[in-house]
């Protein structure tokens, strides 16, 4: 691990250790309030097509999706699809509140940027820790992570800091926190041709045939064109890919 990255995890980690202990709440309307933080989450969940067959013998799997910066949670749509079609409970949650700084942009971001991740990890803590009880049929210690752009900085950080509590990350062009290298976590990251990562987000190729990671560029892809809205054949694309690591 990087020797910038490994200071950054372990000042993270120990305020993560002290903002997880908490009283919490629900509220309606698919928000959930962290009390402790005294912050909304609005978050979407939607059960696997097979949810009938999820028990607490044999609990089905988890997968958080982490929107892009500006971008809603509630335009991932086509990923809760098919992570419900392949048996997972989704949850797409929305990081970025009206009230929370601008994120930075101002390098170097893996500096000015830890604290739009590190809120986005304490949520996603918060989260699990809540829903597990919440839904006890679901296995929320192997997490299935996926994010786009921003979204997917979040989701790198997060295995980073919790290694053995993440199974998958999929990341949809994020390009500043560096891809997991941990032999227990399979990595599936599709890049855009529009911009490039951030030196040592993605893996060399001695790196590759070390870690179980795929790094796969989609020809004529925009980073911002990868959500609901973007053209039709990319959100096909991305799907089949997903689909496919996922099996």
């Amino acid at each position: 691990m990087h020797k910038a990255i490994k200071k950054l995890l372990i000042l993270s980690a120990l305020t993560l250790s002290a903002s997880l202990m908490s009283p919490l709440s629900f509220a309606q309307d698919g928000v959930i309030v962290d009390e402790s933080r005294n912050r909304t989450i609005p978050i979407n969940i939607t059960l696997p097509n097979n949810s009938n067959q999820c028990s607490g013998q044999a609990k089905c799997p988890v997968a958080f999706v982490n929107a892009g910066y500006g971008i809603s949670h509630n335009d991932y749509t086509f990923a809760s699809k098919l992570f419900n079609a392949q048996g997972y409970l989704s949850i797409a949650v929305a990081h970025e509140l009206k009230t929370d700084p601008k994120l930075n942009h101002n390098q170097p971001y893996l500096t000015t940027r830890m604290e739009n991740w590190h809120r986005g990890v304490v949520t996603l803590k918060f989260l699990v820790n809540q829903l597990s009880a919440q839904y006890p049929e679901y296995n929320f210690s192997q997490l299935t992570l996926f994010g786009h752009s921003n979204g997917g900085d979040i989701s790198a950080l997060y295995a980073a800091i919790y290694p053995d509590e993440v199974s998958q990350v999929i990341t949809l062009d994020h390009r500043r926190m560096l891809i997991p290298r941990n032999k227990s976590i399979r990595v599936l990251t599709l890049r855009g041709s529009d911009y490039p990562a951030d030196a040592n987000v993605l893996l060399n190729d001695t790196e590759l045939k070390e870690f179980p990671v795929s790094q796969i560029t989609i020809e004529k892809s925009r980073h911002n064109d990868m959500y609901d809205g973007g053209p039709a054949w990319l959100v096909d694309r991305i799907s089949k890919e997903v689909v496919a690591f996922l099996n």
